[in-house]
């Protein structure tokens, strides 16, 4: 009695491995751009090695050696120059107060807006929130006279409250319109659960809705910050007291017409620098999270 043996087939490979290649095998084109992608994050770090170098550079040896020579000693009195002529702690308390409530602001405003907007379904929808784009796109430079002469009438010149109210509206606009993008593809089988639950519209917004785009309004948080602590002309139009002033204007003051202390300078943005990076390397997982969520979704 004679066994005949045939060949069987080899298992297909199931799994990952069967869907995704080896990562030193991902054919060249991935490997030009990471190349890339790399020259371009180096190029952008030029400016802050300058930076960095003329900070701790003697103002004598930036003139005769220029910006590009490495610091013959570690001079640091550009630092407590800084520090102390534009009092920085209240610059940074002034900077972070701003930032910190027109981001939580502007957040429950965009939140409101759009839960109106998205799903309460207000007539002309596509109408107002084509508005809201449109306020998100003039430019601040249109928007100086009408804001101080607002803030002058209203006696509100020259305070911190001024500014919230101008970039909690600002910000608000855009997280508007993103949010009402967002929340009009909400699915409608939650919404009409909750309501057969008896829930009224403060409790789905609160207990279905939030839930649900918080890791959206965690990105928008983290974006109105940055951006608020970033602005200058309004906060150096409204703003010419050194007691309500933030550190992008407190930069500037360092720049006279026909001197300007280089090292001073490059040291006040070194520190004004550190509370940004701080905040950005403290919230840097909330942002990439939301940004995962929102392209899962």
């Amino acid at each position: 009695m004679s066994v005949t043996l045939t060949p069987t087939k080899a298992p297909a490979k199931t799994g990952r491995s069967a869907r995704v290649p080896d990562r030193h095998h991902r054919g060249v084109g991935r490997w030009i751009v990471l190349a890339v992608v790399t020259v371009g994050a180096l190029v952008m770090l030029v400016p802050f090695v300058f930076m960095l170098l003329n900070a701790f550079k003697a103002p004598g040896q930036y003139s005769t050696d220029g910006p590009l020579s490495w610091p013959s000693e570690f001079y640091t009195q550009g630092l407590r120059t800084y520090w102390t002529q534009v009092d920085f702690p209240q610059k940074l308390w002034n900077s972070a107060l701003i930032a910190g409530s027109v981001a939580v602001l502007a957040v429950a405003v965009s939140l409101l807006n759009a839960y109106a907007l998205g799903i309460g379904r207000v007539r002309g929808r596509l109408w107002i929130v084509g508005a809201f784009l449109l306020a998100n796109m003039l430019p601040q430079e249109s928007l100086v006279y009408p804001l101080y002469y607002f803030a002058k009438e209203v006696g509100l010149y020259n305070t911190r409250l001024v500014v919230i109210i101008i970039f909690t509206v600002i910000q608000s606009a855009f997280g508007t319109y993103l949010l009402a993008s967002v929340l009009g593809t909400f699915p409608k089988s939650l919404l009409e659960a909750a309501a057969l639950d008896g829930s009224g519209k403060w409790t789905i917004l609160w207990r279905v809705v939030l839930p649900n785009v918080r890791p959206t309004l965690a990105v928008l948080l983290v974006f109105f910050f940055i951006w608020t602590w970033n602005e200058f002309l309004i906060p150096l139009v409204m703003l010419i007291d050194n007691q309500t002033q933030t550190i992008p204007v407190a930069l500037a003051s360092l720049q006279g017409d026909r001197l300007m202390d280089a090292p001073t300078t490059n040291a006040g943005a070194l520190i004004s620098l550190v509370p940004a990076i701080v905040f950005f390397l403290i919230f840097q997982r909330t942002l990439s999270r939301g940004i995962t969520v929102g392209a899962e979704k």
